[in-house]
């Protein structure tokens, strides 16, 4: 269904709904829970549904005929995979209908200096991912970097030909910050998208990530951002 056709509660943020991957990935999620999801996906006309692997061929099937995409992450949530079982996770997700696919960085490659492997890791997927069409997003894991890892992380991202990157799993211990979109989107310019993921729970803090410089927003509090209600605090991977 067209957003233009549907009738939204008051407050919603139209615009603002199309910039949100809707996201689940709790290991104590059902599927009830990912059925809910989804429901409220295509109800509020997010950008799109993340989950975790498992969840992909069914979220694809319910979410068939409808602008929302089906998207998934890979080596999640560490990163510390081989290339090979990220190239795998890839290929699997996509067979099952995954569109956009957010893959963690090697960190731990990356704070060891091997920009070559963080490249070529990434790559892969990429590699992988567009033969399909798909959307690759790379997570940085900010809160483990310092601002040189940042940028460094940024540009090997843009080597690679990913087409977002982005901040966090929700599973270090930190999220998305205002400071860290600047800097991701100084380093990387216009060409690539940047999404803000973490601790993200108020129409007021994801309007906030926009004007640093994001393009999509992550969060699990998609229904409160964009009808601009309160949310009780929660993780938000």
């Amino acid at each position: 269904m067209n957003p233009t056709e549907q009738s939204f509660p008051s407050g919603f943020d139209v615009a603002l709904a199309a910039m949100i991957d809707h996201t689940l990935l709790k290991p104590e999620a059902t599927l009830a829970d990912i059925d809910r999801l989804c429901a409220e996906a295509r109800q509020y006309s997010f950008a799109s549904v993340c989950v975790n692997p498992s969840f992909v061929a069914r979220c694809r099937r319910a979410l068939e005929n409808t602008p929302v995409k089906t998207c998934t992450v890979i080596g999640f949530p560490l990163g510390a995979t081989t290339t090979a079982a990220k190239v795998a996770e890839t290929e699997q997700a996509i067979r099952h209908g995954a569109q956009e696919v957010d893959m963690v960085q090697h960190v731990g490659m990356l704070k060891s200096g091997n920009r070559d492997y963080v490249r070529d890791d990434i790559a892969a997927v990429v590699r992988t991912a567009h033969l399909s069409g798909a959307v690759v997003k790379v997570i940085l894991e900010t809160v483990l970097l310092t601002d040189e890892e940042k940028r460094i992380a940024c540009e090997l991202a843009q080597e690679a030909e990913a087409d977002y990157v982005k901040t966090s799993t929700g599973f270090s211990g930190g999220g998305a910050t205002e400071a860290d979109i600047a800097l991701m989107r100084r380093t990387v310019g216009h060409t690539m998208g940047v999404k803000a993921s973490g601790g993200i729970r108020t129409r007021e803090q994801a309007l906030a990530m926009i004007s640093a410089g994001a393009t999509r927003i992550g969060a699990s509090a998609g229904i409160a951002i964009v009808t601009a209600t309160a949310t009780s605090p929660s993780n938000t991977y």
